[in-house]
């Protein structure tokens, strides 16, 4: 049995082994590809590539084979993970995760840490760096994590956790979702609590050899569930010596001091030229003594140096004196250090650096920092560009920039004495304007039928580019993700009520496309929290029903009926009727996720009526498919048929197809029902062709499954279980949640022919 990970050629190795083992225990010959082909009904050409490794087999035939090879049930387990592993990793094409930021500079000093850090590593405990701000623990880890790197085939991991920043540390859930999403796991299938999303990342990362790096923790009780399981290593930084976790989780601490006055002196030399630090070097100590021996201010002196060739090096060391009463580092001789790059930037420079102080997430782009600059993004990205030269900010990625906490304190500070408090709400505001109008440019490439009532009024700013595809849109939601949820409490604490109602609106389809659920729930609650300060029936109205939405998602439909009743209300009020036909309808789905069929047709009907009275002709087909379904379940097959054959005519009609995809799909569930699997097979087939014209998966994936069962009931097992295969590849695909299941019908099939 495997100990860790393989790849398709080791689990070929494996099913040789069991043929051996087998023909061990029964003392009698290997099995041939031939006999097993007699027993299986496979080919043994098939066989043959099997054994190979060549060919991956489909999980029923695999499920098949290690029995026929005599696996325990346990074995069968496990060998069914790595089989479910080695094609995930095929199916995404994914190569591993190789997530250490670039560590610029070669390391100067630190070869006794490194020393400690090889011995710490020999026996997988976690190791915690810790040290004061600016004494260079991301840079030690970083650098650590690259020479070791080679250890780690499957991959290595990289997450801030942002213990002290201003606007508050990540929490664990978002931690978790992001290192799941890190390693290929699809939104859908992550787990709504965060004690089941611990336990996923540990049940993904079991067998693998994963380096996963937790930079900037605040704290043990953050860092506990991230931890990954015995084969990985995970490398922790902190300014708090995280004794809970040496405590608690065995891990092994490391202090990180200053540089030694040696190892300083070189980290300047490195930086400005060993000729001009020899030169002089009486300047060089005074240099070293002012910045406290701190590596972070060394390097924002030694940038400055660097970028203005001809200062004299005793010229800077003169402007930082003033500053250093001791030979220890104080806090006003690192400001001093960073105030000299600047004061070397122009007017608008120096403007917008002290505005990123108010920038609320973990990085910016040159188009959000011309937004809060009230600049070109030309001009913002020469001065991203300038500040990253000057050590100021850090472009860990092409675009998108990062400020060191320290960097980021300063800079709001210089804002707090420099800008007005009318210019900084102002630059929160165009910040806040770019972010809303993007939002909602991506949106409706995403869903161009969707009614654009959360863009602000007037043209999109200069900042913002139209995406010009659905997978662009996603692109930019994906990476302004943790910007996108910032900003929302930024507009909040700005007093900025609208513009927090409308990043809400602006970014539900793509938390929906991504299955980001409990992330939909915190931003329409921010949404509705700013939409009852504007007293605005009309938002509320809408926060209301986003919110049914999300609760029903997650199958909490207590929640989703009281969300849905308070919007139907209220578009009541409003004498909207097609806002509260909506309602209705997730009313209806609510009953539905339960089971109370005559509740559910209730609601469908009321939704019907109000489609109608707003002359609603897409709503009223699919109410009309709904309350088919629903007397179908109540075993009113007649009036089912004729309910969904009105929904199909009006939706051929209008030419929505995907509303016409999902009635076929009802009517060949009534069908069925009837026992005429003839006609349900057909309008399956139907709805299989219009939902793969829209592209939708998780449709197709459903009516497979429903195919599957109408074959089978006809006697077509072979039939059934090629419709189960395509099911159960396509919510492989999409990542959906259903897979578990799908696989054990599948399996259950097997046995049972």
């Amino acid at each position: 049995m495997p100990t860790e990970q393989a790849g398709l050629p080791e689990l070929g190795e494996v099913l040789r082994d069991l043929r051996r083992r087998q023909a061990r225990r029964t003392g009698e010959r290997q099995l041939t590809y031939r006999e097993l082909a007699v027993r299986t009904g496979w080919s043994h050409g098939i066989l043959g590539e099997y054994f190979a490794g060549r060919v991956l087999p489909p999980t029923d035939r695999f499920d098949l084979l290690v029995r026929l090879l005599g696996a325990t049930p346990t074995e069968q387990g496990t060998l069914a993970t790595l089989r479910d592993q080695i094609e995930e990793r095929r199916r995404r094409g994914d190569p591993p995760p190789r997530q250490l930021p670039t560590t610029g500079y070669r390391m100067i000093g630190r070869d006794t840490e490194l020393s400690e850090l090889d011995a710490m590593a020999t026996d997988g405990a976690p190791i915690v760096i810790s040290g004061m701000a600016g004494v260079g623990k991301t840079t030690l880890a970083l650098h650590w994590a690259h020479r070791i790197a080679a250890r780690f085939p499957d991959g290595q991991l990289h997450l801030n956790l942002r213990g002290f920043h201003p606007e508050g540390a990540m929490t664990t859930g978002q931690a978790l979702i992001t290192l799941l999403s890190s390693l290929g796991i699809a939104a859908p299938r992550i787990p709504a609590d965060p004690e089941a999303r611990a336990g996923l990342l540990r049940t993904v990362l079991r067998d693998r050899r994963v380096l996963v790096l937790l930079d900037n923790a605040a704290g043990a009780d953050q860092v506990r569930p991230l931890l990954p399981p015995p084969g990985c290593l995970a490398v922790v930084t902190s300014r708090g010596q995280l004794t809970g976790l040496v405590v608690s989780e065995g891990a092994r601490p490391l202090n990180v001091d200053l540089l030694s006055p040696h190892d300083a002196r070189r980290l300047l030399a490195e930086r400005l030229g060993a000729e001009r630090v020899e030169r002089e070097a009486a300047a060089v100590e005074r240099i070293v003594v002012a910045c406290g021996r701190l590596p972070l201010a060394l390097a924002v002196v030694a940038a400055r140096g660097a970028l203005n060739p001809a200062f004299r090096l005793g010229d800077i060391a003169d402007e930082l004196d003033g500053s250093a009463a001791t030979p220890t580092v104080t806090l006003g001789a690192v400001r001093t250090a960073f105030s000299w790059s600047y004061r070397l930037l122009p007017a608008d420079g120096q403007r917008l650096f002290r505005l990123i102080g108010l920038h609320p997430g973990p990085d910016l782009t040159a188009p959000a920092a011309a937004a809060l600059g009230g600049l070109d993004v030309v001009r913002a990205g020469a001065i991203m560009a300038e500040l990253s030269r000057a050590r100021l900010t850090h472009e860990h990625r092409p675009g998108r920039f990062t400020c060191h906490d320290l960097l980021r304190a300063y800079a709001a500070d210089l804002s707090e004495g420099a800008d007005p408090a009318a210019d900084r709400r102002a630059a929160a505001e165009r910040l806040l304007v770019h972010l809303a109008h993007a939002a909602g440019a991506s949106t409706l490439v995403l869903d161009p039928l969707r009614k654009p009532i959360g863009i602000p009024a007037g043209q999109p700013p200069p900042t913002v580019t139209r995406p010009a595809d659905e997978a662009t849109a996603m692109a930019w939601f994906r990476a302004e993700h943790g910007a996108l949820l910032a900003a929302l409490d930024l507009a909040v604490r700005t007093g900025l009520d609208r513009l927090a109602w409308q990043l809400a609106w602006g970014i539900v389809v793509a938390l929906e496309r991504d299955g980001r659920w409990q992330d939909w729930i915190t931003a329409q609650t921010i949404g509705l929290r700013a939409a009852e300060r504007l007293a605005d029936p009309g938002a509320r109205a809408f926060s209301h029903r986003s919110l049914s939405v999300g609760h029903v998602r997650l199958g909490q439909t207590t929640a989703a009926r009281a969300h849905a009743q308070t919007g139907y209300e209220l578009f009541r009020q409003a004498n909207d009727p097609a806002g509260a036909a909506v309602c209705q309808h997730v009313m209806a789905f609510t009953r539905e996720h339960d089971g109370q069929w005559t509740q559910a047709l209730a609601h469908a009907q009321r939704a019907l009526a109000l489609f109608r009275q707003a002359h609603d002709p897409v709503g009223q087909a699919r109410a009309l498919n709904s309350a088919g379904l629903y007397r179908a379940e109540l075993g009113d097959h007649d009036a089912a048929l004729d309910s969904c054959g009105q929904a199909l005519t009006l939706q051929l009609g209008l030419g929505d197809l995907a509303g016409a995809a999902a009635t076929l799909d009802s009517l060949g569930t009534i069908r069925h029902r009837l026992g005429d699997t003839v006609a349900a097979i057909a309008h399956f087939r139907e709805s299989l062709a219009l939902f793969a014209q829209q592209g939708d998966r998780i449709g197709q994936a459903d009516t497979q499954g429903r195919l599957g069962e109408t074959h089978l009931a006809a006697g077509d097992v072979a039939a059934a279980r090629e419709a189960w295969q395509q099911s159960l590849a396509l919510l492989e695909d999409i990542g959906h949640p259903g897979v578990d299941a799908a696989r054990a019908r599948l399996t259950a099939l097997d046995r049972q022919s």
